[in-house]
C-alpha cells in the first residue's frame, strides 16, 4: 500500500528517492526507510537510518517517486525545515541532512547541534 501523508516540514530530494528506491526494491515488499534523530555522536544529536516494516500510528511520512520516509514526531521537531538528500562525492555515498537549524554539524555530517 503507497503511503500518501506528506509533511512539508522535512523533505526528500530526487537523489535521495531515487538511491531509497533503490535499497527498498531488495528488501520484502512493504519495507520503508525510517529516518530518527538520537542522543549522542560527537556533535550532541545524530541521524539513524532503520529499514521498517511496520509504521507507527503517529509517524510522520513522505513519499516521493516510490519511496517511502518514516519519521517519529520528536525527531520532526528536531529535523524541521530539513532535506534529506544522497551525495556520492570523493569521501563515499551515503545520506545527509540538510538541516537549516543545526548551529555545528561533524565533517561525517551524521551528527548535529542545535
Amino acid at each position: 500500500m503507497e503511503a500518501t501523508t506528506m509533511d512539508a516540514s522535512v523533505t526528500v530530494s530526487e537523489r535521495a528517492a531515487r538511491r531509497i528506491g533503490e535499497i527498498l526494491k531488495n528488501e520484502p515488499a512493504g519495507t520503508m526507510l525510517r529516518v530518527s534523530v538520537e542522543g549522542g555522536g560527537c556533535s550532541g544529536f545524530q541521524y539513524k537510518f532503520d529499514m521498517e516494516r511496520e509504521k507507527a500510528g503517529d509517524d510522520i511520512v513522505i513519499s516521493r517517486d516510490g519511496a517511502t520516509v518514516l519519521i517519529d514526531p520528536m525527531s520532526v521537531e528536531y529535523m524541521a525545515g530539513s532535506e534529506i538528500d544522497f551525495v556520492d562525492d570523493l569521501i563515499g555515498a551515503s545520506f545527509k541532512v540538510k538541516n537549516p537549524n543545526a548551529t555545528a554539524s561533524c565533517g561525517c555530517g551524521t551528527s548535529f547541534s542545535l
